[in-house]
């Protein structure tokens, strides 16, 4: 009887070469698995795709639901960004996927998974840690680290591969972006961005919105509603995480929300260019920090910038089921307790502009925050305050004044 082995399919070139490869290098019997992590039509036609690579057998996975309150909204909690731009949209979607694969290679009697990222990239990292952490006796294949067995290097040459093996797919020798997408966002790399020098062709690349010179000239308003951190409706309508981040990628991409250019750091350690389209994720967190500045105090909201950067590393770094990942998202949480309340913004070309903020559990004062003299504040109390809190300063100086004189 033949070993099986779970391949992590998407449809694209890449994973359907890998069929007919793993077949002929290895006589595993290829169970295929697609994780639907809210691609859209990238689904449409995988059925017939895989059955004429060669797969046994083909598992479409909705996961969209777990991606969205389990993974994506720790994230948003945390105020997860790494390097300051990007808001982790493939990142957080490795480790669920590794999750459900290996769940369906147990199920199957799998004796190893199967990944097409590339031996440059983050994505095997994330891949593999997380395999490693659920299933450490499972083997792992990375067909492009394998350069011994693995000799394609171009679209050309697994589309030609495909063809002695008579799969013909509806693949061409046209080049365009390299893209990741899902229900948070969607990624561009490849064709100009490859060098920094270049100017995103955003007419032709863009997929989940336009850029702000061609956003209506209108702004529109929106409203949110949260409880203890989580977003329960919009505009009045409730709606469970997954609906909020759809109808705020509607909102966001017709208004050039979220676009973003970015060089980051590769955990491999090279630089890479890519342009992220995240409309959505941009607005529901710009909305959650909102709701977050009124109700934490001074303490935990510094306190909650560093977990905040530490949870983006762990995420990028494929980290996610670690000890780590866990005390941290555990802290977050308890931050948001009285996150609940309600957000008003507007929406105008590429800008999220607030218009308002209310919630039952606020830290704002009015009576304090007013330039009018009240019963909690005495003016005059400032005065210690300052000589206290200045004190070091003051003293410093007095020492270094006293140096110069000696010297």
């Amino acid at each position: 009887m033949k070993e099986k082995v779970i391949l992590a399919y998407s449809g694209g070139l890449d994973t359907t070469a890998i069929i007919p490869w793993l077949k002929e290098h290895f006589d595993y019997e290829v169970i295929c698995c697609c994780i639907d992590c809210g691609q859209g039509n990238e689904l449409d036609g995988l059925e017939e795709r895989s059955r004429l690579s060669g797969a046994a057998k083909l598992y479409i996975e909705d996961i969209v639901d777990e991606f969205s309150e389990e993974y994506i909204m720790p994230c948003v909690q945390a105020g997860a960004v790494y390097e300051n731009k990007y808001l982790l949209g493939t990142s957080m979607a490795r480790p669920v996927i590794a999750k459900r694969l290996v769940e369906i290679a147990r199920k199957e009697g799998a004796s190893a998974i199967c990944h097409g990222a590339t031996g440059k990239g983050n994505d095997q990292i994330r891949f593999e840690l997380s395999i490693k952490a659920l299933a450490p006796d499972l083997k792992i294949i990375a067909p492009w680290r394998m350069t011994d067995v693995w000799t394609m290097q171009s679209r050309e040459d697994e589309i030609e591969y495909c063809r002695q093996h008579g799969i013909n797919l509806p693949f061409d020798h046209s080049h365009s972006y390299s893209r990741d997408r899902n229900l948070w966002h969607i990624s561009h790399e490849g064709l100009e961005l490859e060098d920094p020098a270049n100017e995103p062709n955003y007419d032709h690349m863009l997929v989940l919105g336009v850029t702000p010179e061609k956003a209506p000239d209108e702004g529109e308003y929106v409203t949110m509603t949260f409880e203890k951190g989580v977003p329960t409706s919009v505009n009045g309508e409730k709606m469970k995480v997954a609906d909020v981040i759809r109808k705020l990628n509607e909102l966001g991409g017709k208004h050039g929300i979220g676009i973003v250019d970015i060089v980051e750091n590769r955990v491999v350690g090279m630089k890479s260019r890519g342009v992220y389209e995240t409309p959505g994720g941009t607005i529901l967190m710009e909305a959650h920090d909102q709701l977050e500045e009124l109700v934490l105090d001074r303490a935990t909201m510094e306190a909650k910038k560093d977990m905040g950067n530490k949870m983006a590393q762990i995420v990028y770094e494929g980290k996610w089921f670690t000890p780590l990942r866990e005390a941290v998202q555990a802290f977050v949480t308890s931050t948001q307790e009285y996150v609940t309340g309600e957000v008003k913004f507007k929406l105008y070309k590429g800008n999220i502009i607030k218009a308002g903020t209310t919630s039952p559990y606020s830290l704002y004062s009015e009576s304090l925050a007013s330039f009018t003299t009240g019963d909690l504040y005495d003016h005059h109390d400032a005065s210690g305050f300052i000589t206290l809190f200045g004190l070091p300063l003051k003293v410093r100086a007095m020492k270094m004044a006293e140096s110069q004189e000696k010297n």
